[in-house]
C-alpha cells in the first residue's frame, strides 16, 4: 500500500535541527506520528539531501556516524521511494510546464507517480495542489496531520 504522506529533506533536517525550536518540534512530532500509524514515505532524493545537509549546513551538525543512524532509522521507520527514470522525466516535464524548481518536481513526480496524496515540505509554499497531488506545511505552529483526514 503506498504512503499517505511524502516527507520532503526539509522536515527531515528539521528533526534534528534545533535552532527553529517551533520547527524542530513540530518536525519531529510529525514523523513519529507518521511512524506509528505507518503513513509516511520519504524518497532517496530526501534522504541523500537529509544526510548531506544535517553534515554540513546546520549549525551543530551531525557527525557522519550520527547521520547515518538517522538514516538508518529512517529507512527502518518509513516507506522509500527510489528515483526512477519516470520519475525523472516526470520531474522535468513538470519544471517545464509548471515553472518549478527541478528538485521540487521531483518531489511532486516521485508522490504523484507513486500515488502518494500529499507532500509534507516546507519549500513548496506558493504552491498548493498540482495535478491531484497536495502540499502541507507540517512545520507551522497548529499543524495537525489529523486535519489531513488520513489514517489506517
Amino acid at each position: 500500500m503506498a504512503s499517505a504522506c511524502l516527507v520532503d529533506a526539509n522536515v527531515l533536517v528539521y528533526s534534528v535541527d534545533r535552532r527553529e525550536h517551533g520547527k524542530h518540534e513540530c518536525a519531529a512530532e510529525t514523523l513519529r506520528l507518521l511512524q506509528t500509524e505507518g503513513m509516511g514515505g520519504v524518497s532517496t532524493q530526501a534522504l541523500a539531501e537529509f544526510f548531506s545537509i544535517s553534515t554540513r549546513r546546520i549549525p551543530d551538525p551531525l557527525t557522519p556516524t550520527e547521520a547515518y543512524e538517522r538514516v538508518v532509522d529512517l529507512v527502518d521507520a518509513f516507506s522509500v521511494y527510489g528515483v526512477t527514470q519516470a520519475i525523472v522525466l516526470e520531474a522535468a516535464r513538470a519544471a517545464r510546464d509548471h515553472q518549478m524548481s527541478y528538485w521540487d518536481a521531483q518531489i511532486w513526480a516521485t508522490a504523484k507517480l507513486n500515488q502518494i496524496p500529499y507532500v509534507l515540505s516546507e519549500d513548496l509554499q506558493g504552491w498548493d495542489r498540482l495535478e491531484g497531488i497536495r502540499f502541507v506545511n507540517p512545520l507551522v505552529k497548529g499543524f495537525d496531520l489529523a486535519s489531513l483526514g488520513i489514517s489506517r
